[in-house]
């Protein structure tokens, strides 16, 4: 056996070793203490120095280049004949296609005795497949194609969307286009919706951010507007097949539809067969946008006891704005500056500095085409209730007082800006915006329009949206939670009204509950 070693190897060793006899020397102990030590109060140097003796630079002076241009490849906008617009946007990293049809007319269109109607619609338009194949048999051949075909609803549309791969694309339209002119809405389908439907409701009180989310709606919209109400049973018993029927007819015609796809092809010859693939379909009648009348909440405190929780859910509420509204980009702002995020005025001062806060948040909601909800909201131990009551309606009025700094401003817009390329970093995500626009109504451009809207608001701009739409004397104050754990009486901020948010068994007039 070679008992010599590389000399390479000894020098190694002996190198290691002399360090070692270094770090337990005495001295060097106390060197090293000596540097960790902080300095004494009063003794800190205003210059930081780097391990080189050179002084470091402050992060507040490192310098922040200007954000580049916001360029998204924008897609290709078609019109048919029939009034279907047609959105393309190629995307090539993945050999898949995906599409959706937006189809006007949604929940806030649906009868008031048959709410719940347009969710049936659409669980039941999939699963219930069409006149030549059940949904079962559906399921079978798009599993067969690794396609997917789902329809959904919302407040003012539904939405027919698919995926498949690229090579299975030609055998996957035709069962979008089955779906859109031949829905069956077979009975079985339907009762089996009304059933999972039905036990959605049986447990709509089991989590209160839940029931703060439902009922602080129904207080800043009223309970019987077409975006507050709620399904009940009696409701979903009252839909029929015939109405599924006759809401299909209503809505399913070109010129009330926004298409957008997105993947792997080529524009021009993805044009031309969505061309002969909807072309034929006969323009109807467009869907009319329902008149909804729109009032300020009733201010007060209002109650719902929840025994078996030791926190409380608190929201604040009033009428918001749209998105028309010139104010939108400085209420944009003055949001992330109060509510936003870490860095906005609630969260630090609210949960980090007071405690109070599980989850704290607020500002002026803002939808595309109707009012948004002025919200403050948080999530606190039933033993602080009132204590935050205190803490927010202090924070507002210091909002409302005025006196935003430029520090504050350009920690917002920051905010906004840099992440506001996250919110649209995908073509599909961009595509999904732009019908958006073409739905309401806005400019295509106005994602390019964003960016400039926000840059030009001022600290002035923001001291006057607070005090233009934030009203402390209107604001309706909902509590969740167990009174009996309350750090104070909540009458001693005004009068409580206590709500009742039982389920009901029968349609009012019809007998108990």
């Amino acid at each position: 056996m070679n008992m010599h070693r590389p000399k390479s190897l000894l020098l190694f060793l002996a190198i290691s070793a002399l360090l070692l006899l270094q770090m337990l020397s005495p001295n060097h102990a106390l060197s090293q203490a000596a540097k960790a030590a902080p300095q004494k109060a009063g003794a800190a140097s205003t210059n930081t120095h780097s391990s080189s003796g050179t002084p470091a630079t402050s992060w507040q002076q490192v310098p922040i280049p200007p954000l580049h241009q916001f360029k998204p490849q924008e897609p290709r906008r078609v019109e048919l004949p029939n009034g279907l617009v047609v959105f393309l946007q190629e995307d090539h990293e993945l050999p898949m296609i995906d599409g959706v049809i937006r189809i006007r007319g949604g929940s806030r269109d649906e009868p008031a005795n048959k709410v719940g109607m347009i969710s049936l619609y659409a669980d039941a338009w999939r699963t219930g497949g069409t006149k030549s194949k059940t949904g079962d048999e559906l399921d079978d051949f798009l599993e067969s194609h690794a396609a997917r075909v789902e329809t959904s609803a919302a407040g003012d549309s539904t939405t027919i969307a698919w995926t498949s791969l690229k090579e299975s694309f030609d055998q996957v339209l035709p069962v979008v286009l089955d779906l859109l002119e031949n829905p069956e809405f077979r009975p079985d389908k339907i009762d089996l919706a009304k059933r999972q439907i039905a036990s959605f409701i049986s447990r709509r009180n089991d989590d209160m951010d839940d029931i703060a989310q439902r009922e602080s709606v129904k207080l800043a919209y009223g309970a019987d507007s077409p975006y507050a109400r709620s399904a009940e049973y009696y409701t979903i018993d009252a839909v029929t097949r015939e109405d599924l029927l006759q809401w299909r007819q209503r809505t399913v015609v070109p010129n009330n539809m926004i298409l957008g796809i997105t993947g792997d092809f080529d524009s021009a010859a993805m044009e031309s067969t969505l061309r002969k693939a909807f072309g034929g379909l006969p323009k109807g009648e467009p869907f009319p946008k329902s008149e909804i009348a729109f009032r300020e909440p009733k201010p007060g405190i209002y109650f719902i006891a929840k025994d078996d929780v030791n926190q409380s859910d608190i929201s604040m509420v009033e009428l918001g704005i749209d998105r028309h509204n010139p104010d939108y980009y400085a209420v944009s702002v003055m949001n992330e500056l109060f509510g936003g995020g870490f860095s906005s005025r609630l969260f630090p001062n609210i949960r980090t500095k007071l405690g109070l806060a599980y989850s704290v948040g607020g500002g002026v909601g803002t939808a595309f085409d109707h009012p948004g909800i002025v919200r403050s909201a948080m999530g606190t131990m039933s033993g602080t209730t009132a204590a935050y009551i205190d803490a927010l309606n202090h924070e507002i009025n210091g909002l409302i007082k005025g006196g935003v700094t430029q520090q504050e401003l350009k920690k917002a817009k920051d905010a906004i800006l840099n992440s506001f390329i996250f919110e649209f970093d995908s073509n599909e995500k961009v595509l999904a915006e732009s019908m958006r626009y073409e739905f309401y109504g806005y400019p295509l451009n106005f994602l390019e329009q964003f960016r400039a809207g926000i840059e030009k608001v001022t600290p002035a701009d923001v001291d006057r949206v607070a005090k233009k739409y934030i009203h402390p004397e209107k604001l309706a104050i909902l509590v969740v939670g167990n009174a009996k754990d309350f750090d104070r009486d909540l009458a001693t901020f005004g009068k409580v009204t206590p709500l009742d948010i039982s389920i009901p068994q029968k349609a009012p007039g019809m007998g108990s509950k």
